[in-house]
C-alpha cells in the first residue's frame, strides 16, 4: 500500500497506464534547475537515436507536475530550450535525476487531478472517521483552539458515537469507571471567524483557515462539565494539494487506494484511443483481481465496475465498525 499521495499515482502508472514492456520515452535532468531557466541539460545515454530524435522543437515534455514546451534542441550539448508551465502548470524548481518524460500519454499532473477529484467524491458514499478527546461544557465546546487553526476540522460533518468513563457524571469529580459509557452529543456550525468569551472572560476570536466556512461546536446532554469524553466523527476526504500529502493525512484508508487507482484510471482512459499493449495490460490486471472484463473495448466499464464493486465493500465495512446512531432533534445518542 502507498503512503502518500505521490506512491498512490506510481501505483496508478504502474499498474494501469505504463506496462513494463511499453513505457514511454524518457530521460533525466541532468542539472538542477530552478523555476526560471529556460534549458534544461538531460542525459543522452538514456535516449535512443529515434527518442533523441522525437525530442525536438514543438515536442512537450514533463517533469514531475510542470510541463513545458521545447522550442528547440542541442543535441551536442544536451540542451532543451523550453518555455516554462504550460497548459495550466505550475513552474517549479526541478532536482537532478528528476524524469523528463517526452510526449507523456498520460501526463503526471492529470493524474495528480484525477486522484484528487475522485478522493474527493468519495463522500458521501463513502467517508473518513476521526476520533478526538473533548472536554465537556456547560455549553458548547468548540473544536480546535481559538485564533487561526490550519487544520481539517470544518471537513467534520457529524458525531457518530460519544463515549466517556465518567460514570457519575457530577460536576467537579474525577472519578472514572472501569468501563466506557456512551454520551449524548450534538454538532452546531457556527459563523466563520467565531467571536466569543471564554472562562477568564477574555474575548477571543476562532477562524477556521481550511475548508468549508464554518466551525463546529459539540453541545453535551446528560454529562456535567469538565470531563473527557471521546467523539467519533464522521468526515470529509480532504482534496490533496500535493504530492507529499499522506493518504492518513487525507482520510484515506488502506481499503480506499483502489477505488481511487480504478476510477482515476477510468477517467483517464475515457474517450482515448487505448494502445494495444495498454489495454491488453490492464485487462490482465482487472482479470487477476477477478474482474475480467471481457473485451479491451469494455476497459473504462470495466474499471467503473470493478470500483463499484469495492465502494460496495467498503461501505459493508464502514457500517459494521460504525452502525448509524439514534439522532433525535439532531442529537446523536449511543446505539
Amino acid at each position: 500500500m502507498s503512503t502518500n499521495v505521490r506512491g498512490l499515482i506510481d501505483r496508478i502508472y504502474r499498474e494501469y497506464l505504463e506496462p513494463a514492456d511499453d513505457v514511454n520515452s524518457y530521460t533525466t535532468v541532468h542539472t538542477t534547475i530552478n523555476s526560471s531557466v529556460t534549458t534544461v541539460k538531460y542525459i543522452d545515454s538514456l535516449l535512443t537515436s529515434e527518442e533523441e530524435d522525437v525530442l525536438d522543437a514543438g515536442t512537450v515534455i514533463e517533469i514531475d507536475q510542470e510541463l513545458m514546451h521545447c522550442t528547440a534542441v542541442d543535441t551536442v550539448n544536451n540542451e532543451i530550450t523550453v518555455v516554462r508551465a504550460v497548459r495550466g502548470t505550475t513552474a517549479d524548481s526541478h532536482d537532478a535525476g528528476a524524469v523528463i518524460k517526452i510526449a507523456p500519454a498520460f501526463t503526471r499532473k492529470a493524474v495528480f487531478d484525477a486522484v484528487g477529484d475522485q478522493i474527493a467524491n468519495l463522500y458521501p458514499t463513502l467517508y473518513a472517521v476521526e476520533t478526538k478527546a473533548l472536554t465537556s461544557g456547560t455549553g458548547y465546546t468548540l473544536i480546535g483552539t481559538y485564533g487561526s487553526d490550519v487544520d481539517d476540522n470544518n471537513y467534520l460533518v457529524t458525531p457518530i458515537k460519544a463515549i466517556s468513563q465518567y460514570t457519575d457524571w457530577q460536576a467537579g469529580s474525577d472519578q472514572t469507571g472501569l468501563t466506557f459509557k456512551g454520551v449524548a452529543v450534538e454538532m452546531v456550525d457556527l459563523p466563520n471567524p467565531f467571536t466569543y468569551t471564554d472562562d477568564t472572560s477574555t474575548e477571543r476570536t476562532k477562524t477556521y483557515t481550511t475548508g468549508p466556512d464554518v466551525v463546529h461546536a459539540v453541545q453535551w446532554v446528560g454529562i456535567a462539565a469538565g470531563h473527557t469524553a471521546y467523539v467519533t466523527f464522521k468526515k470529509k476526504f480532504k482534496q490533496p494539494t500535493s504530492e507529499g500529502e499522506s493518504l492518513i493525512s487525507i482520510g484515506l484508508e488502506d481499503e480506499y487506494e483502489a477505488i481511487v487507482m480504478a476510477g482515476a484510471a477510468a477517467h483517464l482512459l475515457s474517450g482515448r484511443d487505448i494502445p494495444a499493449a495498454t489495454s491488453d495490460f490492464i485487462t490482465d490486471q482487472l482479470a487477476v483481481a477477478t474482474y475480467p472484463v471481457g473485451s479491451s473495448s469494455n476497459i473504462r466499464n470495466g474499471l467503473l465496475s470493478y470500483q463499484r464493486y469495492l465502494i460496495e465493500q467498503a461501505k459493508k465495512d464502514l457500517k459494521a465498525r460504525y452502525p448509524e446512531p439514534v439522532a433525535l432533534n439532531q442529537i446523536t445518542y449511543p446505539t
